[in-house]
C-alpha cells in the first residue's frame, strides 16, 4: 500500500525549509524535495519517451566531450584517454538500463487451475545516488541511468572534488529533454560532505541509496542508511591482485598488468595493486612488463599530453611515495619510474616485495 501511495499526487515534499539548517544541507533539502514533486510526472512517462530519452542521453554525452575533457582534466588531472573510456563506458550503461525497460512490465501467470499470477514492479520514489570524482562520468552515469529506466527520479550527490564535471554530467543529460526536477544535482563544500550526506539519506523522499567509494565513508552512508531503515547498495574499496602462473602467456599477463596498475593513475577500486608471479616465470614476465610500460609517462593534461595525468592532489602524491619508500625499506627494489612533480608520480614497478 505505501508503494501505490507513490504513485498519486499524494507524494510529496515533507521537509519543512524553515527548519534552521546549514547552506549546504538546506540546498540538498531543496533538491531532494525536487525529485519529489517530479516523480508522479515522470513514474507515469510511458515506457518508449524513457527508452527514447536515455538514448538520446547517450548521444548528448558526445555532445559535450571537448568541455568534460577540460573539467575532468582541470578538477581531477584526467587524461584525455581515460575522459574518452569514461564517456563510451558511460554510454554503454544508459544502453543497457536502456534494455532493461521493455522487462519492467506486468509478468503474468496463468495457472492449469484458472488462478492467476501477477509480478508488477513499481518505481520507488527518489533514488539517492553518491558519485565518487576517480571515474566521474562513468559512476555518475551509472547513479542515475537504471534509477531513471525505472521511472525514479534522482539526486545525484557530487563529488567535493568534480562538483562542474558532475554538473555538466546533468546538465547534458537535462539537455537531452528529461522533463525538469527528474535529475537534480548537490554540490557542497568539503567542511559539509558528512552533514550534507546525512541529511540527504535522512530525508523523507529519499527511499534507496546508492554509493560509490571509499571503505570509510561507505560505513557511514551505511550507517545513515540503517537508522532510516532504508535500502542501500554500496560499491567500496577493493584490494586487487593479479597472479601469474606458469602456464600463462606472459605477453597478454604483462599487458593487463600494465592497464590494470596504471590506467588513470592507478585510482581505480578495481586497479591492480600487486602482482604475484610464480617463481620461474617472474623474470621474464618483470622483463616483458618493463618493455610494455616503458613508453608509459605522466603529466599534468592542463600543461602537457601524456598517456596519464595527474594524482588527485597532493597528498596522494605523499602517501604513494610513502609507500613505495616502505617497500624499499622491507627489501624491494626499484625498476622504474616514482619521479615526482607537484601533483604529477611517474608510474613506478617494484620487484621483489616482501609480505
Amino acid at each position: 500500500m505505501e508503494e501505490n501511495l507513490l504513485h498519486t499526487s499524494a507524494f510529496s515534499p515533507r521537509i519543512d525549509l524553515e527548519t534552521k539548517v546549514s547552506s549546504g544541507v538546506r540546498l540538498a533539502y531543496e533538491a531532494a524535495n525536487r525529485a519529489a514533486s517530479a516523480f508522479a510526472g515522470w513514474t507515469n512517462v510511458s515506457a518508449k519517451e524513457r527508452s527514447e530519452l536515455l538514448g538520446e542521453m547517450a548521444n548528448v554525452l558526445e555532445s559535450g566531450r571537448s568541455e568534460l575533457l577540460e573539467l575532468a582534466a582541470e578538477e581531477v588531472g584526467a587524461s584525455p584517454p581515460w575522459v574518452d573510456f569514461n564517456i563510451r563506458i558511460a554510454k554503454d550503461t544508459l544502453m543497457q538500463a536502456r534494455d532493461l525497460i521493455p522487462l519492467l512490465g506486468d509478468q503474468e501467470t496463468k495457472h492449469e487451475d484458472g488462478r492467476v499470477s501477477v509480478v508488477r514492479r513499481q518505481s520507488v520514489g527518489v533514488v539517492l545516488g553518491f558519485a565518487p570524482w576517480n571515474a566521474p562520468i562513468i559512476l555518475a552515469t551509472r547513479a542515475m541511468a537504471a534509477p531513471l529506466a525505472c521511472g525514479n527520479t534522482v539526486v545525484l550527490k557530487a563529488s567535493e572534488h568534480c562538483p562542474q564535471t558532475h554538473k555538466k554530467v546533468v546538465e547534458l543529460f537535462s539537455n537531452a529533454g528529461l522533463p525538469d526536477n527528474v535529475v537534480n544535482i548537490v554540490t557542497n563544500e568539503p567542511s559539509e560532505s558528512l552533514e550534507v550526506a546525512s541529511a540527504l539519506v535522512a530525508h523523507p523522499t529519499i527511499r534507496r541509496v546508492n554509493f560509490t567509494g571509499s571503505t570509510r565513508v561507505g560505513q557511514l552512508i551505511a550507517i545513515e542508511a540503517a537508522r532510516a531503515m532504508k535500502r542501500c547498495v554500496m560499491e567500496l574499496s577493493g584490494k586487487a591482485s593479479l597472479i601469474v602462473l606458469s602456464d600463462a602467456d606472459l605477453e597478454a599477463a604483462a599487458a593487463a598488468a600494465m592497464t590494470g596498475a596504471f590506467f588513470n593513475q592507478g585510482q581505480v577500486c578495481m586497479s591492480t595493486e600487486r602482482v604475484v608471479v610464480v617463481e620461474d616465470k617472474a623474470d621474464e614476465f618483470v622483463a616483458k612488463l618493463l618493455e610494455k610500460t616503458s613508453h608509459l609517462s605522466a603529466a599534468d593534461p592542463r600543461l602537457a599530453a601524456a598517456p596519464l595525468g595527474r594524482l588527485i592532489d597532493a597528498n596522494a602524491v605523499v602517501r604513494v611515495k610513502e609507500l613505495v619508500e616502505d617497500a624499499v625499506k622491507r627489501g624491494a627494489c626499484i625498476l622504474s619510474g616514482g619521479e615526482t612533480s607537484g601533483e604529477v608520480m611517474q608510474p613506478v614497478i617494484l620487484d621483489n616485495v616482501t609480505p
